[in-house]
């Protein structure tokens, strides 16, 4: 079980501040568990300050490379939490929605939790995607062209979804087990 990623490099996202901790640390070390290599990727390469039930300060972690330095031909799998704030940012952040939009054009399986899929919005490749998320998120997911469903974890054409942290185990399997098998073809 823990070679299933081996040779799997994989692009995970956190925004300088607001990303939700766990939805951060928790993909990151179920990925690597499973073999694969991890870049964090923010807008800066500075530390980037977590958030922990998205008011209360978290932890810094390391920054690898920034959106404008990394592209799609590079990464195999991408994975992008949420957290209110964080995925805001993230979604206003030009170069980190370009980025999800050539890992989705480029059929490679992405993994994104409770206010990530803003980015997904943002990315304009919601248009007849089945998604969950935060709740909130329903009706941005509708508007986009997107079913919305109150499911723990939702696979579309390679694109994983959760709601929150509660989902985490679940979306943490699912997302291991998608970026084994590689590309998924999308229309």
């Amino acid at each position: 079980m823990a070679d299933e990623l081996t040779d799997t490099n994989v692009a995970l996202f956190i925004a300088q501040r607001g990303t939700e901790q766990v939805e951060f640390t928790e993909p990151k070390q179920a990925v690597e568990d499973a073999g694969a290599t991890v870049d964090v990727v923010s807008s800066e390469t500075d530390e980037a300050q977590a958030v922990n039930n998205d008011l209360d300060e978290g932890d810094s972690f390391e920054v690898d490379t920034t959106f404008s330095e990394v592209s799609a031909e590079e990464y195999d799998a991408l994975v992008v939490p949420g957290g209110c704030v964080g995925a805001d940012r993230l979604r206003a952040d030009d170069e980190a929605v370009t980025f999800v939009r050539e890992m989705f054009d480029a059929d490679k399986p992405i993994g994104v939790i409770c206010h990530g899929p803003w980015t997904l919005v943002e990315a304009n490749v919601v248009d007849g995607a089945t998604l969950t998320s935060y709740p909130s998120l329903q009706t941005d997911i509708r508007n986009a062209g997107g079913e919305w469903v109150d499911e723990e974890v939702v696979v579309d054409a390679g694109v994983v979804t959760s709601r929150n942290p509660d989902d985490l185990d679940a979306f943490c399997e699912k997302i291991v087990e998608e970026f084994e098998e590689g590309q998924h073809e999308r229309d």
